[in-house]
């Protein structure tokens, strides 16, 4: 599939006036065409991907049963999966440099889902490690690219609401799903029958991809570059050791990827279900129903997060943004305390208290994503998803799920949670006390380099 340039004239064509025939910076970035729509198919292959995940983690108790394992397999599967991103997201990332990103994500979020059909016929654990560990290193692809892509269809003053429209997205279909996977408890081999469904769902969707996505072209949404509709110089994406040393100079970027490795609340989805199994006693059915309410906390939290992000840097540009994620880190670990070491005997209050994680948790990408693409070029922008969420979040979500496994098996998860989700969470709080003297700088630093760009380029 031969490779698109970097800004399709298509994207521009609004771009036709004064300020656009003159050179000088648009006051407005002209809409990129059917973004929502693109958005959406984004999104949908993103949701069956991370069903598989889902499906890992809300059915562990039965898939333990069948094929005799022990909670730390739960933690060395879930953590094989992250891991092999760290490789694969920047293989991903090269080539869709060296392609397209359509064709990447083709491929990899979407045909790859022969791997999640092949893993439903595992007879033991060594064959299901394997072939999740491959359907993860498929589903790496759309870490770094997917929100690279949303920054290219949306300008920055829109940036917060749609990632909270596309992470919100995801969680209210994966709420809905998981109760869902969680009823397959109960039928025979209904693990296996999941695994089946969603790769030949992976695959179904590699189709609806390849016949109506359309990628907008690298810095589309830039106001200095949407009118350089054909110019490779605008936006040439870079993933090398410069790349790396680029982004770490950015004080605000290295506080950020540092803060993600210190993010225990990602151990939450993949040991919710077995965690209330495990402490309290519930079986799977009725432990998987908190998935609904933790689903349904993150889609507020997203929706929430974009109101709160748009508030936040109106009241204060320097320090409203930074403010707001350090409160939704402290917010989550005192919830997390009161959702996961009080027995209250019925399933009723996790449900609640779940919920109400899930808003906080839910608040993050529609901060944090946008802060990303406020701060980074857009030519480093796949380098940069591809550091923070493939790398760092990977890293730092495998070694919670590999010790929670382990020492759950040790010393019993409600330690392990105590520590992770209550304890580290309050750290990773007062560690974002460090955005607020950066973050200000680094925005109008490269608003300013776009301008020269502009210049130099117009």
């Amino acid at each position: 599939m031969p490779e698109p340039t970097d800004l399709e004239p298509a994207t521009a064509a609004a771009d036709t006036g004064p300020d656009a025939t003159a050179g000088a910076k648009a006051d407005a970035v002209p809409p990129v065409r059917g973004r929502w729509r693109q958005l959406s198919l984004l999104g949908g292959a993103m949701l069956v991907d991370g069903s598989e995940a889902g499906l890992v983690s809300g059915l562990f108790p039965v898939i333990r049963q069948a094929l005799g394992l022990s909670l730390g397999s739960l933690g060395v599967l879930t953590a094989a999966g992250k891991l092999v991103g760290v490789v694969a997201g920047p293989l991903w990332t090269r080539a869709a440099h060296r392609w397209s990103r359509k064709s990447v994500l083709v491929l990899a979020t979407g045909f790859w889902g022969v791997w999640g059909i092949a893993a439903g016929f595992a007879r033991n654990f060594t064959q299901l490690l394997l072939l999740t560990t491959l359907l993860a290193a498929g589903y790496a692809a759309a870490h770094p690219l997917v929100p690279t892509i949303l920054g290219d269809l949306f300008p920055g003053p829109s940036r917060g609401r749609a990632t909270g429209a596309l992470y919100g997205g995801l969680a209210l279909a994966g709420s809905a799903l998981g109760p869902l996977i969680g009823q397959l408890a109960g039928v025979e081999d209904g693990w296996r029958w999941g695994f089946w469904i969603i790769g030949t769902l992976n695959v179904a969707f590699g189709l609806v991809l390849l016949l109506f996505f359309r990628d907008p072209g690298r810095g589309a949404a830039e106001p200095q570059l949407a009118g350089l509709a054909g110019t490779p110089r605008a936006v040439r994406p870079t993933l090398d050791r410069d790349a790396l040393r680029s982004l770490l100079r950015i004080r605000t970027f290295a506080v950020l990827v540092v803060s993600r490795l210190l993010s225990g609340h990602l151990l939450l989805g993949s040991f919710a279900v077995v965690y209330l199994v495990d402490v309290f006693g519930f079986d799977t059915r009725t432990a998987a129903v908190v998935l609904l309410p933790l689903g349904l906390g993150y889609v507020l939290g997203t929706a929430l997060g974009g109101f709160l992000a748009d508030w936040a840097d109106r009241r204060s540009p320097r320090h409203g943004l930074p403010t707001a994620l350090q409160s939704a880190q402290i917010a989550f670990a005192v919830l997390a305390y009161l959702g996961t070491q009080i027995d209250y005997g019925g399933i009723g209050p996790y449900a609640l208290l779940f919920l109400l994680m899930g808003t906080a948790q839910g608040v993050n990408p529609s901060l944090n994503r946008p802060m990303v693409l406020a701060v980074v070029p857009p030519e480093l922008r796949d380098a940069a998803f591809t550091v923070y969420v493939s790398v760092a979040e990977a890293l730092g979500w495998a070694a919670f799920t590999l010790g929670a496994g382990l020492a759950g098996d040790a010393f019993g998860l409600r330690p392990v949670f105590l520590t992770v989700l209550v304890g580290l969470m309050l750290a990773n709080g007062l560690f974002l006390t460090l955005l607020h003297r950066p973050w200000a700088d680094d925005v109008r630093r490269l608003q300013q380099d776009l301008d020269r760009r502009r210049t130099a380029l117009g």
